[in-house]
């Protein structure tokens, strides 16, 4: 059925700059040197590669009032008022922004992003309208190739090795390629679906791997049945409760996920990984919005009919008609299916330096800092009862 295969990094820190990581304490403090960073994924982490492909106006974000907040002159095409979690962590590594990777003329000594909105790991999700997961390891061939030529054989397979793979993407298999796919639901069972999905995940990693990736950070699932397009969906929607159908396969995949990456972990040298449980952080936000300053966890910001949930967020699509919310820092949801910049930058704070029970076996900051030391489990906390733990 679906088959992902093509191809993929950069500098290494000195002691010093490992140094200044053990001495900062603050949330989101970059340390002085750090690695390359390169993207993986789709509209989560996409900062604007579908402004340059033949797409949907569902798949496009380079309109207002996306990017409204004025962090960007204008919109970028990320489904976002502002920025997203890569751009929070590529500022917490000390690097500028990512570029995407279709932006012309772009400089990609520090990384490239290859993330496009509606993508999935399977190629057949939204095929012919997003750049997919085994296109966006191709674009990385290409970037490597291009690396390799500009900087020459030794110092590429150096930058490749040092950098961190980030990969978020996953979400419209289920969503789109699943749940609104009656021939995949008549084809597939649940369980041998997700078997599929991450069958392919996994495929992706270990071609990173074997072009020189080392690194790797995940951003998990969220819990999908709460996203307001989803709620709106829901033949309970009046009792304002999540689709749970779509939240198992949710859970389902990020389970899934947890145990790939433990075996890949023993299987392949040096193979070292930061994951996340995305589902349960933004599930407490969800169902306790003032407990972390936000006073909306249901409805989105941007959009039209119960909470928010027609994606007609800019007037660009099918449904034209949609409402603003004043104050998007006060909630959770920016449009129907996208968290808004707060959010985005919690969680990128939380993946940067978050302690052992919500991010591991590392976190960002340690992946970039090429701190080889592993990370405290939560025995050691235990056996260690006075040890301080950041976050």
């Amino acid at each position: 059925m679906a088959s992902l295969i093509s191809e993929f990094g950069y500098w290494v820190t000195s002691i010093a700059i490992i140094s200044s990581v053990f001495c900062a304490g603050a949330w989101g403090q970059p340390s002085e040197k750090t690695s390359a960073f390169f993207i993986f994924g789709d509209s989560t982490v996409d900062p604007g590669n579908n402004n340059y492909i033949n797409t949907i106006p569902e798949n496009r974000a380079d309109y207002k009032p996306y990017g409204q907040n004025g962090f960007f002159d204008q919109p970028t095409g990320r489904f976002c008022e502002g920025r997203i979690i890569v751009d929070f962590i590529a500022e917490y590594a000390n690097l500028p922004l990512i570029p995407p990777f279709f932006q012309p003329s772009a400089e990609f000594i520090n990384g490239v992003n290859f993330a496009s909105g509606g993508a999935g790991i399977l190629s057949e999700t939204n095929q012919g309208l997003v750049i997919d997961l085994q296109t966006q390891l191709k674009n990385f061939e290409e970037v490597q190739k291009s690396l390799t030529e500009k900087l020459g054989d030794e110092e590429a397979k150096e930058l490749m090795s040092e950098a961190v793979y980030f990969i978020s993407i996953g979400s419209n298999d289920y969503m789109g390629g699943y749940l609104g796919s009656p021939k995949m639901r008549e084809l597939y069972h649940p369980e041998a679906y997700v078997g599929m999905v991450i069958g392919n995940l996994t495929q992706a990693i270990q071609v990173l791997y074997e072009k020189g990736g080392r690194k790797f950070g995940f951003l998990s699932l969220s819990p999908l049945g709460c996203l307001p397009a989803l709620r709106a969906l829901n033949p309970k929607a009046s009792e304002g409760g999540c689709l749970e159908e779509a939240c198992a396969l949710a859970l389902a995949h990020n389970n899934a996920v947890s145990a790939v990456l433990r075996s890949l972990e023993h299987m392949m040298n040096g193979f070292k990984y930061s994951n996340s449980n995305f589902y349960n952080w933004l599930n407490d936000r969800i169902n306790n919005p003032s407990k972390y300053d936000f006073k909306d966890g249901v409805n989105a910001c941007c959009g039209a009919g119960p909470y928010g949930g027609v994606f007609s967020c800019g007037g660009t699509k099918k449904a034209t008609e949609y409402q603003l919310c004043e104050n998007p820092d006060e909630y959770i949801w920016w449009d129907s299916f996208h968290p808004t910049e707060r959010i985005h930058e919690q969680f990128a704070k939380a993946l940067w330096d978050g302690p052992p029970f919500s991010v591991g076996p590392y976190n960002l900051q340690e992946l970039f800092s090429s701190k080889e030391k592993k990370r405290m489990t939560i025995a050691d906390i235990v056996d260690d009862p006075d040890n301080t733990i950041a976050g």
